[in-house]
């Protein structure tokens, strides 16, 4: 069985289980690509509205779903999995729905935070989810698989995005709507009631349980800095290809390369480097590759140039996600796995949240001051200090106790 606290679930089950949640990875990306890197596109270059105004919108967004998980992931353990990512949708779906009447800025306040709720619900006890579910031995090869999955979605959502962009930005937000439509009514339909926790406890056990695990939680602190890069693809990137072309289609060119990539990349490339080095020196090579890409933006003069840095930045991505994963999967205990994911969200509640807001800032100021590089030189450093602090781990003993993790 996948794991010991779900061995009343039949080998069926626990297949339809896990193809429910690949379905649901296509449907997530594709209603949320549809809709959120466009906010930046249409309010700011659109509507004319501050970059910085909806970088704070992007940041709170960011902050708030993750920030939230650590709640989400200690529900989960108590009242299990697929109740809560039922109830996260139906949130979701009700912010987009908002969102495609949001024309004053507490509006798009409102309807992001709205989202932001639901997505909190339904993201730790999903990723808990698939960590009961899957065998050990088929965890890497899973989370590979749904990365190339949700890179198709990553290509689909973007240009269904911008072609609905040019009716009017609401007909983008319901039709992302309906995405996580679909996803809720197959979740209902075909995921099992996964158990996530060992036992019942306290609703504050798992919480004491991660928090004494310093090995966890020194590398969750490090992973801010991978989601303070890699939220750039929603707000930085898709300003750039807007100002270097005059059109929201170059968005979706960015979108699709990344996508390309991650599905024809991601699984034939994470299991041949996974054969050959340890899971920490192949998470930071992956982080110095995002912050070469996202920093040589700062050169890229054409929309040509910039392609070939979201190529690089790309490349680095789609081994880090994979390989990240892994790692929290491994380390997470199956006494709390609720709680171990809802934590391991805080990285990409701070790091996302930051680099969401100071993308949108550092993008404005580069604009009035004329120095052009700013952020991209200010995310490359952020990138390559995350990178210095993984090699650390790498080094030592810590890196010795994931490899033996991962590989068990």
């Amino acid at each position: 069985m996948a794991m010991d606290i779900n061995q009343g679930i039949s080998e069926g089950a626990r297949r339809r289980g896990l193809i429910a949640l690949l379905i649901d990875v296509f449907c997530m990306y594709t209603g949320f690509f549809m809709v959120v890197p466009l906010i930046s596109v249409h309010y700011v270059d659109g509507l004319g509205w501050a970059a910085a105004s909806i970088g704070l919108v992007l940041g709170a967004r960011q902050f708030t779903q993750q920030g939230l998980t650590v709640a989400s992931g200690m529900l989960a353990d108590r009242v299990g999995a697929k109740l809560l990512i039922c109830l996260g949708l139906t949130i979701r779906i009700a912010g987009f729905v908002l969102l495609a009447w949001a024309t004053t800025l507490p509006l798009l306040f409102s309807a992001c935070v709205l989202a932001a709720v639901g997505g909190a619900l339904f993201e730790s006890p999903r990723a808990a989810a698939i960590a009961a579910l899957t065998r050990p031995d088929e965890r890497q090869r899973f989370y590979s698989l749904s990365g190339a999955i949700g890179g198709i979605g990553m290509a689909v959502g973007p240009l269904l995005g911008t072609a609905l962009l040019r009716v009017n930005f609401s007909l983008a937000a319901l039709v992302g709507a309906a995405c996580f439509s679909v996803n809720l009514i197959q979740t209902l339909v075909m995921v099992p009631a996964v158990r996530v926790s060992v036992r019942n406890e306290r609703l504050t056990h798992g919480l004491r349980l991660v928090i004494r695990d310093r090995a966890f939680v020194g590398f969750v602190a490090l992973l801010t800095g991978y989601w303070f890069v890699w939220v750039q693809i929603n707000i930085s990137l898709p300003l750039m290809a807007e100002q270097l072309t005059g059109t929201s289609t170059s968005v979706g060119i960015i979108y699709a390369v990344n996508a390309v990539m991650v599905v024809t990349l991601q699984y034939p490339l994470v299991r041949v480097f996974g054969r050959r080095f340890d899971q920490l020196s192949l998470l930071t090579a992956g982080m110095v590759m995002m912050s070469i890409g996202i920093g040589s933006v700062a050169f890229a003069h054409s929309l040509a140039g910039l392609i070939v840095s979201v190529v690089v930045f790309s490349l680095g991505g789609l081994i880090v996600q994979p390989t990240q994963q892994t790692i929290t999967a491994s380390l997470a205990r199956p006494a709390s796995l609720g709680s171990y994911f809802g934590i391991s969200s805080l990285a990409l509640a701070i790091g996302g949240g930051l680099g969401n807001y100071c993308g949108g800032l550092l993008y404005g100021l580069g604009q009035q001051t004329g120095i052009a590089t700013l952020p991209w030189m200010s995310f490359a450093v952020v990138g390559f200090v995350a990178s210095a602090g993984l090699a650390c781990l790498a080094q030592r003993s810590y890196a010795r106790h994931v490899q033996t993790e991962v590989t068990s």
